[in-house]
């Protein structure tokens, strides 16, 4: 199974931080390798979420919201690709996107538009963070721009008040 390689260590996080990175790597490896859904959740769950890996334990992550991440995009995919497409510049259409960058921004996405229990602001820094554990140059301020363009929209009483300053 492909695996996105990780750059670097990344700080220590909590659970739910450590489900968004699963998170997306499962829908990378389902982008690449045409895995299922239902495979890629119980592969994840089973041998990957807070188990050992190549001889490092990985750290422990929030299966529940692991699952509602990975589904959520899956079912929301038609509504969430359409918004990165509009977010992003006009000369990096969505298609031109590297699977994993793809994969970040469709769960920054989706909690933007369904976890509206999670601030606007900790999605984005959350997902810049992840960004930052796979890239080293312009994607962490790709995926920063892009998931505030769409938290100005989705969520604009929310960001009112920074959008009139």
């Amino acid at each position: 199974m492909s695996e996105v390689p990780l750059r670097g260590a990344v700080r220590p996080a909590n659970q739910r931080s450590a489900a968004r990175l699963a998170a997306v790597q499962a829908l990378y490896q389902m982008d690449v390798g045409g895995t299922t859904l239902p495979v890629v959740v119980a592969e994840f769950e089973a041998h990957r979420l807070g188990r050992e890996l190549e001889g490092e334990t990985l750290r422990p992550a929030d299966a529940g919201f692991f699952r509602v991440l990975v589904g959520g995009v899956v079912d929301l995919q038609r509504k969430i690709d359409p918004m990165i497409h509009g977010a992003l510049p006009p000369d990096w259409p969505l298609k031109r996107i590297d699977f994993t960058l793809r994969a970040l921004l469709r769960c920054g996405v989706f909690e933007l538009l369904e976890r509206r229990d999670i601030p606007g602001k900790v999605v984005i820094t959350e997902y810049v963070d992840v960004a930052r554990a796979f890239f080293e140059a312009d994607e962490p301020g790709l995926v920063n721009a892009v998931l505030d363009r769409v938290a100005r929209s989705v969520r604009s009483d929310e960001f009112k008040s920074a959008a009139s300053s």
